[in-house]
């Protein structure tokens, strides 16, 4: 009897953890994205000063933001490196852009999109002046008074189409690669209705944008390409992780036990970060080149961060003592139990 009671409770134990681990796990493995502004230079002659770009980056992030299935880097920061490195807007889609701030910012991936259409859906049967008539889309030309080329031009559809590209930032692969598209409800002659919108950056996502016929297009298709870059969430590698893993950088200052080092969120840093701060004890040199081929490095202290900026961090020192600046810090991954070295070269804990 008793046995079977205690196959019960642990039956039940066992059952319970697997409804609540499993959530904490995965809340604790959001793969952290980047999204580039997207490229449209194929349709910047429709939409004139407009930057939809920059637009349909910013409904996309808020998008995966309030999903919650990713961790996104925040547009300021992005705007930053895109600007410290000199990344020119034709630059938006480049593979190899995708590695560098991908290296910068220690993330897992990075989605870089195109705008391919952004106009009208033609719905007049009297096309011409080298317009086919298979494809039935003029694109929006600010001002047009009903026709186009020889098109006669009635109120017509808009249609917007984007594609998405995920890159490992890694090894540059494209790990996925995803289309959407949305078309308004309404028909009209005006890409922005005659709403009021602006046409400004900070209204992309306001309920005057949403009431445009531009706006209806745009929010389908952003919705359309957010679902299939969900999608995507499990098959993404963990680079963050491993990048963390791997972050190197220098005490720069020291004062008493406060310590500033070259380190920031732009490696994947945050306030109540662990770092190592170590000290070679030994060098070992090639003895035909004079080349050094190892360090054997050994911990002198600990610290915890908790101030962090884009390229700084000061944290205090938790354990062990006689740091110096130009010491290497290291991410710790494993809480550190042993003896490290004090001011007089002695052990200390």
């Amino acid at each position: 009897m008793f046995l079977r009671k205690f196959s019960a409770l642990l039956f039940s134990f066992i059952f319970a953890s697997s409804l609540v681990f499993p959530l904490s796990a995965q809340a604790g493995q959001k793969r952290k994205l980047a999204i580039l502004p997207f490229e449209y230079g194929a349709v910047q002659t429709n939409v004139g000063t407009v930057d939809v770009g920059k637009g349909i980056t910013t409904l996309l992030i808020t998008k995966l933001v309030n999903d919650g299935t990713y961790s996104i880097i925040e547009r300021q920061m992005l705007d930053s490196i895109l600007k410290e490195q000199n990344f020119s807007v034709s630059d938006r889609a480049d593979q190899s852009t995708a590695i560098k701030i991908g290296k910068l910012l220690s993330i897992d991936a990075i989605v870089v999109g195109t705008v391919t259409q952004f106009g009208f859906e033609s719905k007049s049967t009297n096309v011409g002046a080298g317009v086919g008539a298979a494809t039935r889309y003029i694109p929006y030309v600010g001002g047009f008074g009903g026709a186009f080329g020889g098109v006669s031009v009635k109120k017509s559809k808009v249609q917007v189409a984007l594609d998405a590209r995920i890159i490992d930032v890694t090894t540059g692969e494209i790990l996925g690669a995803v289309h959407g598209v949305g078309k308004s409800q309404r028909s009209g002659t005006d890409l922005w209705g005659g709403s009021g919108w602006s046409g400004g950056e900070a209204g992309w996502g306001s309920s005057d944008f949403a009431t445009t016929i531009a706006g209806e297009a745009t929010m389908q298709a952003v919705d359309d390409i957010g679902t299939q870059l969900l999608a995507y969430a499990n098959k993404l590698p963990d680079n963050a992780s491993l990048a963390a893993k791997n972050v190197t950088g220098k005490i720069a200052d020291v004062t008493g036990t406060s310590v500033t080092v070259n380190l920031g969120k732009k490696n994947g840093l945050k306030v109540g970060s662990k770092l190592h701060i170590e000290r070679p004890v030994k060098t070992i040199r090639d003895p035909d080149t004079g080349n050094v081929i190892k360090e054997i490095m050994n911990t002198v202290a600990e610290i915890t961060l908790k101030e962090v900026d884009d390229t700084s961090s000061t944290g205090d020192i938790v354990k062990g003592a006689g740091v110096k600046i130009g010491d290497t810090v290291k991410m710790v991954t494993t809480d550190v139990s042993a003896v490290v070295l004090g001011k007089d070269g002695k052990g200390a804990q």
